[in-house]
């Protein structure tokens, strides 16, 4: 099968599929087909520094995760055929992941989906809207009527939380930092845009403070998008694009306002019910979901320069056809 394999540190333009053998099925573990895989940034830092490190299988197969279905479902309960997406669980890092044809996958990082989506559009889906689903429902316990901030709502995931947000009956607040991405936010969902000069809580007139604020710009404004909420409030960390990545001298008392809840989605433990919820909603509501870039294996330089210097304007895939 033709894959895409990594042993050593290395440019975007050195990356190039060879062939290696399908992987042998094993208990506990599920062959997948893969027909369509999202990137992500992760498997950049993979690439560029982090393939060094002794907990990375040497050679892996990058990628956390795809979508296709199932080729061999050895002793699982699934069926050969079933349409199916996976992720996370150490893909792309414990064990080969999604840059190949095929994957072999623990049973439990696999999961049956119910959906008339080409394979492209599925392929959007698993990683980014899961995270955005998830810290919604999960962490900011979203419900109708709710006013939520997005702050990094130009990233994958924050254009994801705004269509999912809107879906969910909230009012929807994007922040990001150019005006000109104004037009497009409100075309997914956002009723009001604005700029994030990094002091949001100085700003929002008090008719727009949230009550609930999705953080995917991270540590870098955390403590503003704390002090930008309504009574109660709740705040969920989920992202680090500001690439600042822990809060020094962490003082909870004095951090955290008196009545704001702190919570943070880590997106490593993907469980059925929640895939089922999540693909009800983008079925019942008609989401389309959003990608921007589409490459063929062949082409992994090219889509891998512009994953790392950004500028795709959302969500990369790759096909294996």
């Amino acid at each position: 099968m033709k894959a895409i394999q990594l042993d050593h540190r290395c440019s975007a333009e050195e990356m190039k599929a060879s062939e290696i053998p399908v992987p042998k099925v094993r208990s506990g573990w599920v062959l997948v087909k893969i027909h369509a895989a999202g990137l992500n940034h992760s498997e950049a830092l993979l690439r560029m520094f982090e393939i060094e490190n002794d907990y990375i299988q040497k050679p892996i197969v990058p990628g956390i995760e795809c979508v296709g279905e199932i080729a061999d479902p050895s002793d699982s309960h699934f069926s050969k055929g079933d349409k199916v997406i996976a992720l996370m669980g150490g893909m792309g890092r414990s064990f080969n992941g999604s840059y190949a044809e095929y994957a072999l996958l623990p049973a439990t990082n696999v999961f049956k989906v119910e959906t008339d989506l080409d394979w492209v559009s599925l392929a959007a889906i698993p990683e980014t809207y899961f995270t955005a689903y998830g810290s919604l429902t999960e962490c900011l316990l979203l419900n109708e009527g709710d006013i939520l901030l997005v702050r990094g709502a130009t990233s994958t995931v924050g254009q994801a939380a705004i269509q999912l947000g809107k879906a969910l009956g909230a009012k929807v607040i994007a922040a990001c930092r150019k005006e000109k991405d104004f037009d497009r936010l409100k075309t997914i969902g956002a009723d009001f845009c604005c700029i994030d000069d990094g002091h949001l809580s100085e700003r929002l007139p008090n008719d727009m403070r949230p009550n609930k604020v999705l953080e995917l710009v991270g540590p870098a404004t955390l403590q503003d998008s704390l002090r930008c909420v309504s009574r109660p409030g709740y705040v969920c960390n989920t992202g680090i694009l500001g690439n600042v990545f822990t809060v020094e001298h962490f003082d909870p008392i004095k951090y955290i306002p008196n009545g704001v809840f702190l919570s943070g989605f880590f997106s490593n433990f993907p469980k059925q019910e929640i895939i089922d919820s999540l693909f009800r909603l983008i079925n019942e509501q008609h989401i389309k979901p959003l990608y921007a870039k589409v490459f063929r294996m062949d082409e992994i330089a090219e889509a891998h320069t512009l994953l790392e210097k950004g500028g795709a304007g959302g969500k990369i895939v790759i096909t294996m056809e």
